[in-house]
């Protein structure tokens, strides 16, 4: 199998058949990553099809600095930010689908909206770790933050998620040290 780098430089040469294995390949977590962060299935079609007309289009600029999964979503991420921008609205959480990893429907529920709740940066970086997998580093270099600021804001939001899904986790800890 041929790596991901290696494709995208032959579509950076011109191959038509490279860039329809990457899109093989990626269509689905792209598409995946935009439904999780707009309320309607097509919208989250054309962003994800704008993605990979953007990489197709910028190919001849692309360098293997990283690796293509980081490029990939940070093409993605670009693409949300300015539609964003364009629409000047901000989508709600509890219009996501429910998340494919959480078989119970209430607790997909209980999760969107808990995310919901916890600031906008902070959620945005939880959920390229959980949801879209990157590490540390490709979101430090996606969102442009120091690696050591990745680490403190995802453990914030994992945290503050926490505390939301499971409300007496401190009561029930305090209570146990006090002997009671």
């Amino acid at each position: 199998m041929t790596t991901d780098e290696a494709l995208m430089l032959q579509v950076r040469g011109g191959s038509r058949d490279a860039f329809e294995s990457l899109f093989e390949r990626y269509r689905g977590p792209v598409w995946r990553f935009f439904r999780r962060r707009t309320a309607e299935a097509a919208r989250a079609e054309e962003l994800a099809q704008d993605t990979f007309v953007a990489v197709l289009q910028g190919s001849a600029r692309y360098e293997p600095r990283a690796s293509f999964r980081s490029y990939l979503f940070g093409v993605a991420y670009n693409i949300l930010q300015a539609d964003r921008r364009k629409t000047r609205s901000v989508e709600p959480l509890d219009a996501e689908p429910q998340a494919p990893a959480t078989p119970d429907p209430d607790e997909a529920m209980w999760v969107r909206q808990a995310l919901a709740q916890i600031d906008a940066g902070d959620r945005e970086i939880l959920m390229l770790r959980e949801y879209e997998q990157l590490s540390y580093q490709e979101i430090a270099d996606l969102r442009r933050l120091p690696l050591n600021t990745v680490r403190s804001r995802l453990f914030r939001a994992r945290m503050a998620l926490k505390s939301m899904l499971m409300p007496d986790a401190g009561e029930s800890a305090k209570v146990g040290h006090d002997g009671r």
